[in-house]
């Protein structure tokens, strides 16, 4: 190991999986300002967001023994988590309750593509303007916005086969650039 509290992927997640708390907090202090801005951006709602982000640290703490480093790095599988606990905050019966009565802002009438996503802050712009507009456009969707497959498909109006398609080729020029 490195300075005292640094810690490679590596070594990190050897104390995770041993549940040392100082990695855990480490942890948090280097990943939770990056998972909260992906949260934000599928739930909108700060304090929401803020919720959501607690029990993906959660079940993080929870799921690190099932983590497995042959199948990703560590960051894409957190990001993985956080997606997923977003999305499934935003299909809850409590949530959609709480919205039905939320006061129409001033984003309604906002000019610009459904698909704009600020990126920049998580340093995933320069990665996502290398990709084809049109792949641009699908991974923003299922990844940023929360979209299935199904529901992008029927937003751009092409076969679900090539939503799935293309959304792969996306994935796999990323890991591409991301190399």
């Amino acid at each position: 190991m490195g300075l005292p509290g640094t810690y490679n992927e590596q070594e990190l997640i050897t104390a995770l999986k041993a549940g040392d708390d100082q990695a855990f907090s480490h942890l948090y202090d280097h990943y939770s300002g990056s998972l909260y801005s992906i949260i934000l951006q599928i739930v909108k709602d700060p304090e929401t967001a803020g919720d959501v982000l607690q029990e993906v640290f959660v079940n993080i703490w929870r799921k690190i023994a099932s983590y497995d480093p042959l199948r990703g790095r560590l960051f894409t599988w957190m990001l993985n988590i956080s997606r997923n606990a977003s999305i499934d905050m935003l299909r809850s019966k409590n949530y959609q309750n709480s919205r039905k009565n939320q006061e129409i802002t001033d984003t309604v009438y906002r000019k610009g593509p459904v698909t704009q996503t600020d990126t920049d802050h998580i340093g995933l712009s320069k990665f996502l303007g290398k990709l084809q507009p049109g792949q641009r456009v699908l991974i923003e969707l299922a990844y940023f916005k929360g979209y299935t497959h199904e529901e992008i498909a029927e937003i751009e109006e092409i076969p679900l086969g090539t939503v799935k398609t293309r959304i792969r080729n996306a994935l796999l020029h990323l890991r591409e650039y991301l190399k």
